[in-house]
């Protein structure tokens, strides 16, 4: 039973090392209303839409919001994919942490 609750609290303490790039930026992020719930389930919102590669992307808006609207006023293809890909996302995120 000890080993049990031991290594219970080594998998909660282990959780921020664990964090995807979305949970660790919404974390360092200095909106209002930002929790660990909130950011964890914003990860698992991105864990089902987006690639890792589109998270790392994702993730840089935190820190300069402008960069989502570059991206989203570029006329390259690949932007474009990556925009669909990160609306999805956004919807995901509104339905299942809103």
């Amino acid at each position: 039973m000890k080993t049990l609750a031991l290594a219970a609290a080594l998998a909660v303490l282990s959780l921020p090392a664990q964090a995807g790039p979305i949970e660790r930026a919404c974390l360092s992020s200095d909106r209002p209303g930002t929790s660990r719930g909130l950011c964890g389930c914003i990860q698992n919102a991105a864990d089902l839409t987006l690639t890792r590669g589109d998270q790392r992307q994702a993730a840089r808006f935190f820190r300069d919001p402008h960069q989502a609207q570059v991206i989203r006023q570029s006329d390259r293809r690949r932007d474009a994919d990556f925009w669909q890909r990160y609306k999805r996302f956004g919807d995901t995120a509104a339905a299942y942490c809103g």
